[in-house]
């Protein structure tokens, strides 16, 4: 390549909206599904819904309208707020699938911009560079050791390498670059592109259901199932007694209605959904709803440590002249070098030839960093008068990376750099001369510099060798680079200590300096580390036993890093993984939770990742471990109030009709379908909007079990269920004993279950906290719903009209006051029951 950077101007501002109006968008057209047909069709196949419709069906065909009319309200009522739910959680999903596409860099008015790839237009110049998807098809016109990957395209999966001057100088949109750089000139969008005429797309559409969302669908079949055998049992009872076969089908469907608890499925979708959209709004790209199930059960984060634990802001520290054997640089407090002084020849040579082992278009921090220090170096600029003839991309292990370079004289400069190991591996040195290097690096590792080994060799022949390892090199110096640790780290990694939750640092630096840099931020047992080589050596029992011991893993590669998520997973440790490269793909991939990089990472890291930190800030995964935690916990409040509060309402149905009292058929479908409107928005909407309880990020990770419940927490909610159900017959009795009429009966077991809702609703608030603290939490939605529910129980009552619809009577202020008092004792005993457990866990 002629020129360090891109002499192109690319489009004006003017220019590209021209270009947008004549072409259009670049995105891929999709015949777009009709989402309210789907979800109107898949709300019909409900067992909930086929038992409202049959209600309905049997009021107008027995002639009374009054309930058929009421039913098909309800019916509407309840399909608009499970449309509105299902629309919300889409509508969610839909912004974080935005959020997540891939960014693209384009040469606009001579500048380097980065916009969306949508946004890209017909005859732009569009920079990809390694691990970058190919946002668009075009012509190559200038590259560096450019290869891609066309698999999506071809099947191929071997890399391809090319460049402007080769016969296939093409690249094509849903490609990734593999390796290098290149600039295209755009000649297709969208639906023109290749991947868009053969109708491929590049987006994930399916996803398969999690363990906790088969444990839900199971549970909601098993007690369907249940309901169904119930079901039978009454209509047979009903008809054997009245010889009315729609009048006891109608009895019974009131019984199947109120033991279908189909509010969990919904909550669950409601739960995940909006908790992956309040992510998105801290900064945290969820691409996949399920990957918040997981989160609160994180017990291992495995950190890099580059732009991750600092800052990624690297600059020139200092520097190493092997023929002096001196360490130069007069950097200041903050490790920045600022090359004021005059360098010796051998210092001017090891800093140019850095330059040279690096890529002519730097996009690296490293490589930046060192063509800006040739910058200023007092020599005559030799890049526009060089060009890049053959290269060797970054390999081996450790890793290293060799530039030639070319002049119209045929002066050539071959500069390698990499890994300090890796240029004394191909260097001839003796034993001394490797001591006096290794001193020099562990000198200036300690100070927690990153190093860089850089080497020099003579090639007269055309045919280069295979690999670079077979130059032999003059080994020249290291060069050192500063890259301080980011302020709140800290901090971060004591909220990740406190809730129980080890942290390894993954790196591919050497020890010394990682273990400097961890010291620095009071990273726990810094001293523990395993570098790449050892561990892939190791068996697995050893190693199994050993990545547990092990705090802080140094020179590792993607083969390591499998090994010890494998190894993490083998002990049974829930692993999140960060990551920003193309070789980070694997690993991100195969932890529970893969994190990628917002701004360095690559796509590919992108793609393999569940999740994305916008910002590049590690802090968010402590905001998103405790969201995990928080949705988890308040999806099992919902479910254990939903059911608590079921089995009251099947036992009220069931029991006086078993055991023939008086009054059997207590309760109608009407009745059962006003409480299931009450109950889908309390545990939808009050438990989703629960904030967090002060200890979660006290307690250790949950364990990702088979099971959503313990035998102790479904206990609590069938003894919960099992007293308001006791309630319940009490104030029936007492009606009887009282010679209550079957509508005044009614009335006051309906009031009596209103108030234990309403009660039990504010109890399952917290399971540990007693309802004096939890009343102080800040959820609006709590008195919003109880006030609405309040209201309209007051309507039925004392609205003639709806009182006499719903077959209630007059009841006393004494009958009133009895049922706020049954439903009040039925709940509340379980503050008895948060108090012990109090003092139990202190």
């Amino acid at each position: 390549m002629e020129k360090s950077t891109p002499i192109l101007q690319g489009l004006s501002n003017e220019e590209v909206i021209q270009s947008r109006k004549k072409n259009g968008l670049n995105s891929l057209e999709h015949q777009d599904k009709n989402h309210f047909l789907g979800s109107l069709i898949e709300m019909t196949k409900e067992p909930m819904f086929l038992l409202l419709l049959m209600a309905t069906s049997i009021y107008f065909i027995t002639g009374e309208y009054g309930n058929g009319i009421f039913m098909l309200a309800a019916i509407i009522l309840v399909a608009t707020i499970s449309l509105y739910q299902e629309s919300k959680s889409r509508n969610a999903i839909e912004e974080l699938k935005k959020l997540s596409q891939p960014k693209s860099k384009v040469i606009r008015n001579g500048e380097i911009i980065e916009i969306p790839s949508e946004e890209i237009v017909l005859g732009d110049y569009i920079q990809s560079e390694e691990g970058t998807f190919i946002p668009a098809d075009g012509v190559i016109i200038q590259s560096n050791d450019f290869s891609v990957n066309e698999s999506i395209l071809t099947g191929e999966s071997l890399s391809v390498f090319k460049n402007e001057k080769s016969e296939n100088n093409r690249v094509f949109q849903g490609t990734i670059a593999a390796s290098g750089l290149a600039i295209s000139e755009v000649t297709a969008i969208g639906n023109q592109t290749q991947l868009g005429k053969i109708g491929k797309s590049i987006e994930s559409i399916a996803e398969e259901k999690t363990p906790l969302q088969l444990q839900i669908g199971n549970f909601v079949k098993k007690l369907s199932l249940i309901g169904l055998i119930i079901f039978i049992i009454v209509w047979a009872v009903n008809y054997y007694n009245s010889r009315l076969l729609l009048d006891s089908l109608l009895k019974a469907l009131t019984l199947a209605m109120s033991i279908i608890p189909e509010e969990i499925p919904v909550a669950f979708t409601t739960f995940m959904a909006l908790g992956a959209w309040r992510l998105m709004k801290m900064g945290i790209i969820v691409k996949q709803t399920k990957t918040v199930e997981t989160l609160g059960s994180a017990t291992v984060i495995c950190t890099d440590k580059t732009g991750t634990i600092t800052l990624n802001k690297m600059s020139l520290a200092k520097w190493y002249t092997f023929s002096d054997d001196k360490i130069s640089g007069d950097n200041t407090d903050d490790g920045k070098n600022k090359i004021s002084k005059k360098l010796n020849k051998k210092e001017q040579e090891l800093l140019s030839l850095s330059m040279w082992a690096s890529e002519p278009i730097p996009f690296d921090g490293m490589e930046i960093a060192l063509h800006e220090a040739y910058s200023k170096l007092k020599i005559t600029d030799e890049r526009p008068n060089f060009k890049l003839i053959h290269e060797y991309p970054l390999d081996g292990k450790p890793p290293m990376m060799t530039h030639i370079f070319e002049n119209q004289k045929g002066t050539r400069i071959i500069a390698a750099k990499g890994a300090p190991e890796a240029i004394i591996a191909c260097s001839i040195l003796s034993k001394g001369e490797i001591q006096k290097i290794n001193n020099a690096i562990e000198s200036m590792s300690k100070e927690g510099f990153r190093v860089l080994g850089v080497g020099v060799s003579e090639f007269a022949g055309k045919t280069f060798p295979k690999t670079q390892q077979e130059f032999a090199f003059k080994f020249l110096g290291i060069v050192a680079f500063y890259d301080p640790p980011k302020e709140n780290i800290k901090k971060v990694f004591d909220t990740f200590y406190n809730a129980g939750i080890q942290v390894k640092i993954v790196t591919g630096d050497n020890a010394t300096t990682t273990s400097t840099i961890a010291r620095q931020i009071g990273f726990n047992t810094p001293e523990n580390s395993l570098n790449g080589d050892e561990l892939i050596k190791m068996d697995d029992a050893s190693l199994k036993k050993k990545v547990m011991e092990t705090t802080i893993f140094t020179r590792m590669f993607p083969e390591a890093k499998i090994k010890i998520i494998e190894a993490l997973k083998a002990n049974n440790q829930i692993v999140a993984m960060t990551g920003d490269g193309v070789n980070d793909g694997p690993a991100l991939k195969s932890a529970h939770i893969g994190i990628a990089m917002g701004q360095k990472g690559t796509e590919i890291a992108k793609q393999a990742a569940n999740l994305i930190l916008i910002d590049d800030d590690l802090a968010k995964m402590t905001d998103a471990i405790a969201m995990g935690r928080k949705i988890y916990i308040n999806l099992k409040k919902a479910i254990q109030y939903i059911i608590s509060i079921h089995i009251p309402i099947v036992l009220i149905v069931f029991i006086p009709l078993v055991l023939g009292w008086i009054y059997p058929n207590i309760f109608s479908p009407v009745h059962i379908i006003f409480l299931e409107i009450i109950m889908g928005p309390t545990c939808s909407i009050i438990y989703e909007n629960e904030p967090m309880e002060s200890n979660l990020m006290l307690q250790k990770p949950r364990p990702l079990t088979n099971t959503f419940f313990n035998l102790k927490e479904i206990t609590i909610s069938i003894v919960q269920g099992l007293v308001i159900t006791l309630g319940l017959l009490f104030i029936y009795q007492y009606c009887v004993r009282e010679n209550c009429t079957e509508s005044v009966t009614r009335t006051v077991v309906f009031l009596t279950l209103i108030a234990s809702n309403i009660f039990l609703t504010l109890a399952n608030r917290s399971f540990y906290y007693s309802i004096f603290t939890t009343i102080r939490y800040k959820n609006n939605l709590v008195l919003i719903i109880i006030g609405i529910t309040i209201f309209i129980t007051s309507l039925l009552l004392f609205i003639p009209i709806f009182s006499h619809f719903f077959m209630f009577d007059t009841v006393t202020a004494l009958q009133i006051g009895m049922s706020i008092l049954v439903g009040f004792v039925s709940v509340f005993w379980i503050e008895i029951y948060k108090v012990f457990k109090q003092r139990i866990q202190k």
